[in-house]
């Protein structure tokens, strides 16, 4: 089964190996998708989210408060660079939520019986079973890898300026985040991938080892200088100069 939709913002695409797989989880793993953008998009004025930045929720909802939770321990695990809550704009828990919610929706196809399958959402990707061959994109050229992973029950995201420029902003300073082109890490879960590989680009040149550090992360850089980082650990099968 193959199916793509435009959600959140982005398009997402899930592959299931799988004979005569139902349509039920894949409609449900759509459904919740479309149901995180309208709870947790800081850009809809009627979300949870928004309203909750304007004072008008006295609670956030459990699985709104897992998120905070997540942002806020990122925050301190990273020292302050990454935040969510910058001053001048309001609360966007986009960086956390994404993944999170990604994940979430592979944990549904994974219940429903889907043993292969692999989950793309914008370039990051939840691989389950496998192996699979997962490209990354260069970071300065659209139409080339900069790196080709083997995954296996893992999953993979990137941070990077080419799609929307310098968005990543280095809380401790306020100014956009410098040093990286690109950060992408693997992790066992694509909430832990996607929150790691944005809190890596927003400390810059440490974020390398800072990723790098943390348990079961492995991570693939690319620096203003063109310089590749990587852990050794990182399962690539093939690699291009940056």
């Amino acid at each position: 089964m193959r199916r793509v939709e435009h959600v959140m913002g982005f398009p997402v695409s899930v592959r299931i190996d799988e004979e005569d797989f139902p349509e039920a989880p894949v409609d449900d793993l759509f459904a919740w998708l479309r149901e995180v953008d309208a709870r947790f998009s800081p850009f809809r004025p009627d979300s949870e989210v928004s309203r909750l930045d304007r004072g008008e929720v006295s609670a956030p909802s459990p699985e709104l408060r897992e998120v905070l939770d997540l942002c806020e321990e990122y925050r301190v695990a990273s020292g302050g660079a990454f935040d969510v809550r910058l001053p001048g704009r309001g609360l966007d828990p986009c960086a956390v939520v994404k993944g999170w919610s990604v994940q979430r929706g592979a944990e549904l196809l994974s219940a429903a019986g889907a043993r292969r399958f692999c989950l793309n959402a914008g370039g990051d990707v939840v691989a389950a079973g496998g192996p699979w061959r997962v490209g990354v994109r260069h970071p300065e050229h659209a139409d080339r890898l900069c790196a080709v992973l083997d995954l296996t029950d893992r999953a993979v995201a990137t941070s990077a300026r080419y799609e929307r420029g310098d968005h990543i902003i280095d809380a401790r300073t306020g100014r956009p985040a410098t040093g990286l082109l690109s950060m992408t890490v693997v992790a066992p879960t694509l909430t832990e991938a996607d929150s790691t590989a944005t809190a890596a680009f927003a400390l810059g040149t440490d974020g390398v080892r800072w990723a790098a550090a943390r348990e079961h992360c492995e991570v693939f850089a690319v620096d203003t200088e063109r310089r590749v980082l990587r852990s050794a650990g990182f399962p690539v099968v093939g690699v291009e100069a940056a």
